[in-house]
């Protein structure tokens, strides 16, 4: 059985973080692990609080994990501070980890940045080389690129200006009114567009961490990324389309779509 490493905060409420990723990766045939970069009381309607680990036993989990049951893939999502990214850099190049997913969750859809500054200069020079692909949205994507993104030409264009300075693909994704739900992927084969639709679905806790998850699974399974890519959003259509209707904000998706009892 092929295997996965989440590497990211817990969602007390199940619908981001390492509750999300090791649901897609379950439910697309993968066995997933994990080691938490932090705990967060956190529901539909938003983070109450946020506990960091300490860099020494998050290194203690990513140590426990290779030495064991080495991952075919590894997903990084949120790492708020230099020091825990720059251990995650460490011990992954130390197991000469392959498959490499990074979320660079840095800024929400509505704009709120997450992390510091340095911390995302650190995600920069630390994650970035070592990634297989990047997965930043709108937001995310203008801070990496120094540009505005107002069209898919724009979109393209940083989606090439990311590639060419960090070196690693990049999936830029789409949305946020730019283009219906379209996905640019930048590598070293040029550039591919993944076409989508909008889904009316406003339940979407968790779609950028499901995503990432899923696209793990799919290299994880020996895809090329191009492949891993267009099976993801399949499966984070399908998991819309199921409109879970969950909490009292925006709620999460329906991760066990494929499986849910429909009586």
């Amino acid at each position: 059985m092929k295997t996965a490493l989440t590497i990211a905060g817990s969602d007390s409420s199940g619908g981001a973080g390492i509750q999300a990723d090791i649901k897609t990766m379950t439910m697309l045939g993968i066995y997933a692990m994990s080691a938490i970069t932090a705990l967060t009381a956190q529901n539909t309607t938003g983070v109450r609080s946020i506990s960091e680990v300490d860099e020494k036993f998050l290194s203690q989990q990513i140590d426990a994990v290779f030495e064991d049951i080495p991952p075919d893939a590894v997903k990084i999502g949120m790492v708020s501070s230099s020091k825990l990214i720059e251990t995650i850099a460490e011990r992954l190049k130390f197991y000469g980890a392959k498959n490499i997913v990074v979320d660079p969750v840095m800024i929400t859809t509505s704009g709120v940045k997450l992390i510091s500054d340095d911390a995302i200069e650190t995600l920069k020079k630390f994650l970035f080389p070592i990634a297989t692909v990047i997965t930043p949205n709108i937001p995310e994507t203008e801070k990496l690129a120094e540009m505005k993104i107002r069209s898919q030409e724009d979109q393209i264009n940083a989606a090439k200006k990311i590639f060419e300075i960090y070196k690693c693909a990049v999936l830029c994704k789409g949305g946020h009114n730019i283009n219906d739900a379209n996905d640019i992927l930048c590598d070293g084969d040029g550039i591919k567009i993944f076409v989508g639709n909008k889904i009316k679905n406003p339940n979407t806790h968790g779609t950028g961490c499901t995503l990432s998850s899923a696209i793990a699974a799919g290299l994880a399974k020996n895809f090329d990324l191009k492949k891993a890519v267009e099976s993801a959003k399949n499966y984070i259509s399908g998991a819309l389309n199921a409109n879970l209707n969950l909490g009292k904000g925006s709620g999460p998706l329906n991760h066990a779509f494929l499986i849910t009892d429909k009586n």
